[in-house]
């Protein structure tokens, strides 16, 4: 009897300690929850690649960003900025990641990721103004964006005087009410600016080429333990392959 009291107490006892020490095991690492990490994102803050609105946000950088974070794995959290706030977060790690040009500040704070097509940044005045060369932009005003760096020779050419303006809108207004005689930038945002002031193509007059500048993905220097540049270059490999930013131009031009 002494034995069975014993066997029957141990038949109790246990389940309590097996329930006791599977509950104590820790669950496994989720490598799934590694891949969500939130990759903090800003876009240059004019169309038509990166367009704030009152109720939504877009543009063709702001999506294609988007479409790249998330077919890496990761969770976007993408903010319109002027470039010298992205510029300024980029190099501290506030932000992740950015598409837009190369800048030498940034050079030693950022790794390039992957190429877009080059677009052309040009001098454009109203219909029947011709700039034959950048030599003779020489005593003229350029509605220039604040914060961009669009020509090196422009910029270090004191005679040819820059008006900074916060957007390509109010860019093409000066141009329209004689203020300036031209306006400094990549082609495509000048023409969205002008289909938002309800004109087109022919306000303008022919445009001088004066660099062609390639956008580029680029993460912060801080970030690479955050994010895998490998999967950014699948994904966006990837997307070439669908013709993304193809259609993300259509758009929106």
């Amino acid at each position: 009897m002494k034995y069975l009291f014993t066997f029957l107490s141990l038949l109790l006892f246990l389940p309590g300690v097996i329930r006791a020490e599977s509950s104590s095991v820790e669950e496994p690492y989720n490598l799934s929850n590694e891949s969500k990490k939130s990759v903090v994102i800003r876009t240059i803050g004019f169309p038509p690649y990166g367009i704030k609105g009152r109720s939504s946000t877009g543009g063709i950088y702001y999506e294609m960003a988007n479409k790249l974070i998330e077919e890496a794995g990761y969770q976007p959290e993408n903010s319109i900025a002027p470039y010298s706030r992205i510029i300024r977060e980029l190099k501290s790690g506030k932000a992740d990641m950015t598409i837009m040009f190369k800048y030498e500040e940034l050079k030693e704070h950022v790794i390039y990721v992957a190429p877009l097509p080059a677009l052309p940044t040009v001098v454009i005045g109203l219909k029947g103004t011709t700039f034959e060369s950048v030599e003779s932009l020489k005593g003229k005003e350029l509605a220039y964006l604040r914060g961009a760096k669009f020509s090196e020779q422009i910029d270090k050419d004191p005679e040819i005087r820059k008006y900074s303006t916060v957007d390509f809108v109010q860019g093409v207004k000066m141009l329209k009410r004689g203020r300036v005689d031209g306006i400094i930038g990549p082609i495509d945002p000048i023409l969205s600016a002008a289909k938002q002031l309800n004109d087109d193509f022919s306000l303008f007059g022919e445009p001088l080429v004066v660099k062609e500048n390639t956008p580029w993905v680029q993460i912060s220097k801080k970030s690479r333990d955050k994010l895998s540049i490998e999967k950014l270059n699948e994904a966006f490999k990837k997307l070439q392959s669908q013709n993304t930013l193809e259609a993300l131009r259509d758009k929106y031009l």
